[in-house]
């Protein structure tokens, strides 16, 4: 995981109007996201396994479920996960439970990032930067 550091930090938003402005220009809603906070991630590649620009947000006003719901953006980074090439055999606790978690585990949740990605990040930070506070 590499910070790039930004203005938008504490900057606040409505929820539905980041994402209104967000989703078009390339950003979902990631996984792992709770009623209090989340990430908005842009897929930069996927190449052995992924990796991710994450605009992290946490409410401020209500929930992100909520209308009206506000929030404060964190400090973007960049996050690279590695996949294993081959089956998994220890994603599932039992016959049930391979039947849902077919998933293999990352091979390297937090892998390194190479020096082009970042100088990418950067860019789409400066991007962000420019679309949200100008």
């Amino acid at each position: 995981m590499i910070s790039i550091p930004s203005s938008l930090e504490g900057q606040s938003f409505l929820f539905r109007e980041l994402e209104q402005v967000l989703k078009p220009i390339g950003y979902t809603i990631g996984g792992g996201w709770e009623y209090d906070r989340g990430f908005f991630d842009y897929k930069i590649s996927d190449q052995d396994g992924y990796l991710f620009l994450r605009i992290p947000v946490e409410a401020n006003k209500g929930r992100l479920d909520e209308r009206g719901a506000a929030v404060t953006i964190g400090t973007p980074f960049l996050l690279r996960h590695v996949y294993q090439q081959e089956t998994d055999d220890t994603a599932g606790g039992g016959v049930f439970e391979s039947l849902f978690n077919q998933f293999s585990e990352p091979k390297r949740r937090d892998a390194a990032i190479d020096r082009s990605y970042i100088d990418i990040g950067i860019s789409l930070v400066k991007e962000l930067e420019d679309v949200l506070l100008h």
